[in-house]
């Protein structure tokens, strides 16, 4: 018998920060950041960002556009800032769907919205934002606020989301991206780089936190991203720099179909 000499074709690799990872293990890889931080992280985003993530919060809530009886995903939603928001926005007759792939922050975020009362119009799920289990057409709208920099394919993630959103529905990206000003994103970089040793004095961990730096370098630019969005399918896309394109807040529609 003939001796098979062929070699299986090595594993396809991904970025996970500055590293080349195997694309089996970005998820694990991430999720171990997220378990680690969990329970500071708010306090880490006001602390990084200066109090602003807020600010950025309700502008990319309010580009969704959801109104009272409106069905939106926050997905990546984390600790439930926007799911919060969100919940004022659709009333008693709507519902926001807090999901999550990651069970420490999908319960952290839970539990604050409990504590706030925030109970009726709400649902919780652990779930992968690249493998949406959601009938089609589902949702008016999906939100992200910096999440999607860390799925393992921003392309299928997109995809899925697409699936999801009933025609006219409208996807926004809450994203961190490209400063447009040269000064501005060298002072940036110096900034962000203190926050690995920020992370070790407040949470004991600088190895999630220089990830994290590390993950918004490797991230797409504003029309690297914009590209991604129409090759996935959706129309309309523009998106709005915020602090100078420090962070973009993209924005598109799911078609509908011709009349």
């Amino acid at each position: 018998m003939a001796r098979d000499d062929r070699q299986k074709d090595p594993e396809e690799l991904t970025h996970f920060g500055f590293d080349s990872v195997a694309v089996s293990e970005k998820a694990s890889r991430v999720a171990d950041v997220f378990h680690s931080v969990a329970g500071r992280y708010d306090l880490m985003n006001d602390l990084m960002s200066l109090g602003t993530h807020r600010v950025m919060k309700q502008m990319a809530a309010n580009a969704t556009r959801a109104r009272q009886g409106h069905a939106v995903l926050d997905l990546a939603g984390g600790t439930g800032d926007l799911t919060r928001i969100l919940s004022d926005y659709v009333g008693d007759e709507g519902l926001v769907c807090l999901c999550d792939i990651n069970g420490s922050m999908l319960a952290e975020g839970r539990d604050r919205l409990l504590d706030k009362g925030i109970i009726n119009n709400v649902s919780f799920l652990q779930a992968d934002g690249e493998k949406l289990p959601f009938p089609p057409e589902t949702f008016n709208s999906v939100i992200i606020g910096f999440g999607l920099r860390n799925f393992t394919s921003k392309e299928t993630a997109l995809r899925a989301i697409l699936a999801c959103l009933k025609p006219g529905g409208r996807l926004v990206v809450l994203e961190f991206s490209r400063p447009r000003n040269d000064l501005l994103r060298g002072a940036y970089e110096k900034f962000s780089g203190l926050w690995p040793k920020v992370g070790k004095a407040v949470t004991g961990d600088e190895t999630s936190y220089r990830y994290l730096v590390e993950s918004i370098q490797m991230h797409p630019d504003q029309e690297t991203l914009g590209q991604m969005m129409e090759d996935a399918g959706f129309t309309r896309v523009s998106f709005e720099n915020v602090l100078n394109g420090i962070v973009a807040i993209h924005q598109g529609m799911k078609p509908r179909p011709a009349p």
